[in-house]
């Protein structure tokens, strides 16, 4: 026994020393294999990054840069800071993780806690960088949407017993079973209303229900679980027209209890414009605009322009289109926000 325990801590040695290095920069190679080995070495590089000796912004960033495979700006962007200080983050958590030789494995089970939410988060950050891309020519990247669908099923089956961990994989199940119907034929982006339903994957959606099921079961369902929830739910309406938004709402409102966002409180205001109408939702948006801390961020304005469009102040509409899309970089996006600028000038004009 006293043997075995010893080659086990010298190949355990011996495969720290080797991946020491992609500490220090991504193999590309290792990266993009697709094996479920290589994600399985991924998901214990991530549990190293996400080393609690690191802040949790540290912990995150340095995983989706060196074991995901994210550029620094697209980071940036998710974090809403500048890439030259995204840069200096990810340097210094570099050194600190090399310096302090931080074990190569995966946590034991009392260490687990102290790992699990940053483990979740780089994972969602990963999914949700490919699901609509912040820069780049395509709207979805689907090298980075399969590689977090693969951190997340190896994931559960480390901690089956974990519910946000069934909560994350339903997240993603049931979003990504929409992605090829969110742009048309010539590359167009189509909004939820728009997609043809019977295109979406309803093996991802039935799979992604059960597990909806099993993480909300127990009472206090965290942030993944009621993401999930409130995924499923959009998924299974019938139609556009059919979905149901005031239990959308309802979710929203303990979502916004159990993860006080800004993100989230601007996700909440879209169902609070179907179901309250426009004008409440804008007052709340704009509450999130003087709130400071979504400056810079394209979906704060895009909403806006949204629902000024809906209530025909299309001259302000304008104005939020425009800097939208002065904060857009990703084609697909650009391009849909140009025709709604296109529009709401157009409608100025007219009247």
């Amino acid at each position: 026994m006293a043997k075995r325990k010893a080659l086990d801590a010298l190949r355990r040695g011996q495969t720290f020393r080797s991946k020491l290095p992609l500490l220090m920069e991504p193999d590309e190679a290792d990266v993009n294999d697709p094996t479920d080995e290589a994600v399985d070495d991924r998901l214990r590089l991530i549990f190293t990054c996400c080393h609690p000796a690191l802040s949790q912004e540290a912990r995150v960033a340095l995983t989706l840069r060196l074991v995901c495979g994210v550029g620094t700006g697209d980071i940036a962007r998710a974090f809403l800071v500048s890439e030259p200080t995204m840069a200096a983050r990810v340097t210094r958590a570099k050194k600190k993780i090399s310096a302090a030789r931080i074990p190569y494995r995966v946590p034991e089970a009392h260490e687990l806690p102290d790992r699990l939410d940053a483990v979740l988060t780089v994972i969602h950050l990963l999914y949700t960088t490919g699901h609509t891309a912040p820069s780049g020519e395509q709207l979805v990247r689907g090298d980075l949407v399969q590689r977090a669908l693969g951190l997340a099923r190896m994931l559960r089956e480390l901690m089956p017993d974990e519910r946000e961990v069934r909560g994350l994989l339903a997240l993603l199940l049931v979003t990504d079973a929409r992605r090829s119907t969110r742009t048309d034929a010539h590359g167009r982006l189509l909004l939820l209303e728009e997609q043809e339903r019977s295109g979406w994957d309803r093996n991802a959606i039935d799979e992604g229900h059960l597990l909806v099921l099993d993480a909300l079961r127990g009472g206090n369902p965290g942030r993944y679980a009621l993401q999930a929830a409130i995924a499923a739910l959009h998924a299974q309406a019938p139609s556009y027209a059919e979905t149901d938004w005031p239990q959308i709402l309802v979710l929203y409102d303990a979502l916004l209890k159990a993860w006080p966002s800004p993100v989230v409180a601007l996700n909440r205001a879209v169902a609070v414009a179907m179901v309250r109408g426009p004008e409440v939702a804008l007052g709340e948006v704009e509450a999130l605009e003087h709130d400071g801390r979504l400056a810079g961020y394209r979906y704060l304005t895009s909403t806006k322009a949204d629902l000024l469009r809906r209530l025909d102040r299309h001259p302000e509409a304008a104005l939020a289109y425009r800097a939208a899309l002065d904060l857009a970089d990703n084609e697909a996006e650009r391009a849909f926000l140009s025709a709604r600028l296109a529009e709401s000038a157009d409608s100025r004009v007219d009247t």
